[in-house]
């Protein structure tokens, strides 16, 4: 019998459902569409004007929270003709990332980064710069159209002087679709659902929290229905929301959480 045999994942994220939903079902699950993250668009109106502010060189510190944020800044700066002034800005301050996708894309425009995080976390991020960052300094911080409340917290305990660039906007997901998921959360309808990125958490907690179904969205996350994150950074934000169990695979990609669900399943069967 396949390990997912009689289970239903509801999939709250809006990339590579058709993959994703071919893994279940050769898993014998149920894959059910349920995008808890609306569309995700670039925001070129006032992102010019952050870059010529940025490349003028008055901040000390530039932290970066996601790799495909990293990489648009500075795209969107070699279109303007500041990509060479983009680059050597950031370089001359003192840099922070999140995320082994950040680092990594900052290794590729030849920046090292003095501060990252341990654990792929924003906490991680903000513990690692504790011992950095120091009082009234100049920020510049680069956001994915999500609020970082822990990060910008510890900044305003510094007393530093921040500026928030979010190079992406999220819009919400459509209400009926976040009450569907809900319903179908708290009558045990569904057996799992998968998270791929913070928002979708946001957004779902959110819902719940506003339409008075919180504790028994909980309720159903601590008992029968399993929740799942595609990574660290997905699983901190489900924990934050009060989840307590969350399923994260080892390596950080979709199909992997995928299989790490079913190896949680087939670690609950009794051996004989």
């Amino acid at each position: 019998m396949k390990r997912l045999e009689g289970k239903v994942i509801a999939l709250a994220g809006s990339r590579k459902l058709e993959e994703i939903s071919k893994i279940i079902s050769n898993l014998g699950g149920t894959p059910l569409v349920r995008p808890a993250q609306g569309t995700v668009f670039l925001d070129d109106t006032g992102l010019e004007d952050d870059l010529r502010e940025l490349v003028a060189g008055k901040y000390d510190w530039f932290i970066f929270t996601t790799g495909i944020g990293t990489e648009t800044l500075y795209k969107t700066a070699e279109k303007m003709g500041l990509g060479e002034e983009f680059l050597q800005t950031v370089s001359q301050a003192k840099v922070a990332a999140r995320g082994y996708k950040t680092v990594n894309m900052l290794k590729n425009l030849g920046i090292t980064p003095v501060v990252r995080d341990d654990d792929g976390s924003t906490a991680g991020l903000v513990r690692a710069l504790s011992s950095h960052l120091s009082k009234k300094s100049k920020v510049a911080l680069q956001l994915h159209g999500d609020p970082a409340p822990k990060l910008i917290s510890f900044l305003e305990e510094q007393q530093a002087e921040y500026k928030e660039i979010l190079p992406y906007q999220h819009i919400p997901p459509k209400q009926e679709v976040l009450e569907q998921l809900v319903q179908e959360i708290t009558t045990g309808e569904v057996d799992a659902v998968n998270f791929t990125s913070t928002p979708q958490a946001r957004f779902l907690f959110s819902f719940a929290r506003e339409s008075g179904q919180l504790d028994a969205v909980l309720e159903a996350f601590a008992n029968d229905v399993v929740a799942v994150a595609v990574g660290k950074v997905t699983a901190a934000a489900l924990r934050d929301e009060g989840i307590e169990r969350v399923v994260v695979p080892e390596v950080e990609r979709m199909g992997s959480a995928i299989i790490a669900l079913e190896n949680y399943y087939a670690a609950l069967k009794p051996t004989t």
